[in-house]
C-alpha cells in the first residue's frame, strides 16, 4: 500500500499513474474501514486491485480532462459508481451521478466537501475533509501557482478568483494540499504569492 498520510481517523493513499504522473488519492475511513478514490486517471489494473484492497465504494473525479479520467469506462464496468461535475460530465466516456457544490460525502465516519473551483476546466472541483487540514485539489492548485489554463475551456481570472474566494479565504492556511500532480504544498505556503500569479499571468 502507498500510504502517503494518516491520523487516527483516515487513511490517504497515493498512486502515481499514467504517462504525465497523475496522483490517485483514495482516502479511508480507519473506524468503518470504507474508503474513497478521487481520480481514476489510468492504469486500470492497478486501481481495481486497490479498490478491492481498500474496499473503495465510490469515485469522484475532479475533472474532466483526458489524464483524470483514463480508467472511468473500466473501474464502471466493475462496478464503481463515477461522480463529476454537471459543466464536466460531457468530457467522460460515462458516469453515474452529477456532484453539485458544497455537499458532504460520507466515507465512512468520514465527511467530505465539494468546492467547485472553475477555472482549470468549467466543472473542477476540490475536496476537503471536514474537520482535519485536507484538501485534494485536482488541477486547481499546485505548489508554485494554479494549474494551467491556456487550454480552450481554462479561464485564468476564473481559476484566480476560485483559488482566492474558495480555498484562501475559506481554509485555514496550515491545509495541506494534495494536487493532481507533483508533490503536495499548503495553502499557507501558496496564499502570499497569490499577486505574482495574477501578474505573470499563470
Amino acid at each position: 500500500m502507498a500510504l502517503h498520510y494518516e491520523d487516527s481517523q483516515l487513511e490517504i493513499h497515493r498512486y502515481v499513474v499514467g504517462p504525465i504522473a497523475n496522483n490517485v488519492f483514495v482516502l479511508r475511513c480507519k473506524s468503518s474501514g470504507e474508503a474513497l478514490l478521487i481520480d481514476a486517471a489510468n492504469e486500470h489494473e492497478k486501481l481495481l486491485e486497490v479498490c478491492t484492497a481498500l474496499d473503495v465504494r465510490q469515485i469522484v473525479e475532479t475533472h474532466g480532462h483526458w489524464d483524470h479520467i483514463g480508467a472511468v469506462t473500466e473501474l464502471r464496468n466493475a462496478g464503481y459508481e463515477v461522480s463529476v461535475t454537471q459543466a464536466d460530465a460531457a468530457m467522460l466516456p460515462s458516469y453515474d451521478l452529477i456532484l453539485d457544490d458544497d455537499i458532504e460525502l460520507a466515507v465512512g465516519r468520514l465527511r467530505v466537501r465539494t468546492i467547485q473551483t472553475p477555472g482549470h476546466t468549467p466543472g473542477s472541483m476540490c475536496f476537503s475533509i471536514v474537520g482535519t487540514p485536507i484538501l485534494f485539489s485536482g488541477d486547481t492548485l499546485f505548489p508554485g501557482g494554479p494549474g494551467n489554463t491556456k487550454s480552450a475551456i481554462g479561464n485564468f481570472s476564473q481559476i484566480i478568483e476560485s483559488i482566492d474566494h474558495r480555498l484562501f479565504e475559506q481554509l485555514d492556511p496550515e491545509t495541506l494540499v494534495l494536487p493532481g500532480h507533483g508533490d503536495d504544498t499548503t495553502l499557507g505556503t501558496e496564499r502570499p504569492h497569490l499577486s505574482e500569479w495574477v501578474d505573470r499571468g499563470w
